[in-house]
């Protein structure tokens, strides 16, 4: 039986490719996905890769991940610096977590410094472009078996 990763994107991340390329690069959110289901599969797991733009669709799908995942992946972009609804989410989920940002918040605006998934994640890989979340693909093989 295949376990299943949840991977979840934020708002704007449907514009990857064509949003700020100097920041985010010039891969699709298609793109990466495609690569997360080929590294996914390599490792033994089943990925369901979701974006949203709204913020209680992001929770309801990680409620759904609480019964049918055995980890998630999240790219909650603003939303990590705002959202208790997300961070409270999670804290349900109560499996691990890895929090992905494409590009280094910590190098960014202030704002996006301090975020609300951190103290729930199991950890967090920033700045690696689209690569980030094939990281957390093979972090979470090495912490789930």
């Amino acid at each position: 039986m295949t376990s299943t990763i949840y991977i979840l994107n934020g708002p704007n991340l449907n514009t990857l490719g064509r949003r700020e390329p100097a920041i985010y690069g010039s891969a699709t959110l298609a793109d990466v996905e495609r690569r997360c289901i080929e590294v996914g599969k390599a490792a033994g797991f089943e990925i369901v890769f979701r974006q949203s733009n709204h913020e209680g669709e992001l929770v309801d799908w990680i409620q759904q991940a609480r019964e049918e995942a055995v980890a998630m992946i999240i790219n909650a972009a603003a939303y990590t610096h705002t959202s208790l609804a997300i961070h409270d989410a999670l804290r349900y989920f109560d499996k691990p977590i890895v929090e992905v940002h494409i590009s280094n918040i910590h190098a960014r605006e202030e704002i996006r410094h301090k975020s609300l998934i951190a103290p729930i994640a199991l950890g967090m890989i920033v700045g690696f472009g689209p690569v980030g979340y094939e990281l957390a693909i093979a972090a979470l093989k090495s912490r789930l078996t």
